[in-house]
């Protein structure tokens, strides 16, 4: 009987435990997939209702204190543009929904600070790559974040915000999704 509960000891201990992925989801976005019109910039040339997306999230470290959410198109001329940053979600909150960057009727504005996009203001804008530019990539991010609220300014441009993102993440999930014209 003891030869036969040593391995059995001995396999419940070598197994690793497996720790939750952070991971992102959303029922509009699909990973490589092409960006609807919903969410499409309306401004420059382009006509879309740029209506920010419905976002869910799980799996977060247990350590997590807040949350924040980017939108960073690194294919756009210069270096990159940043559509959308809100941070200072708060750690009870595990989704956005859809149009929560819009400033004037989302509900994002009682969850969390949105900063000035490359658009010049706060809230979400769509994308809007320049017209027979190669396909663009949009990298929809969560940050789960080590502390409550980011030491940024709420006017912070977007480089400001990623750096400091970048220095309290204990995780970070996203997906990433396409659009040209």
């Amino acid at each position: 009987m003891a030869r036969f509960l040593i391995p059995a000891i001995l396999l419940l201990i070598s197994v690793p435990s497996v720790a939750a992925e952070f991971r992102v989801t959303s029922p509009v976005l699909k990973e490589n997939g092409r960006i609807d019109s919903q969410q499409v910039y309306s401004g420059f040339g382009c006509t879309g209702a740029n209506i920010s997306p419905e976002l869910h999230w799980e799996g977060a470290p247990a350590e997590t204190k807040s949350f924040a959410v980017t939108v960073f198109d690194p294919d756009a001329p210069g270096s990159g543009w940043w559509h959308w940053l809100i941070f200072d979600i708060p750690a009870s909150e595990h989704q956005l929904a859809a149009d929560s960057g819009n400033l004037k009727s989302g509900p994002a504005p009682k969850l969390g600070v949105q900063s000035p996009t490359d658009f010049g203001q706060p809230g979400y804008g769509g994308p809007c790559p320049p017209a027979g530019d190669k396909p663009h990539r949009y990298f929809f991010s969560v940050y789960a974040l080590r502390v409550e609220h980011l030491p940024v300014k709420p006017d912070s441009p977007g480089a400001v915000v990623a750096l400091s993102l970048n220095q309290n993440a204990l995780k970070k999930a996203q997906i990433v999704s396409v659009y040209g014209r």
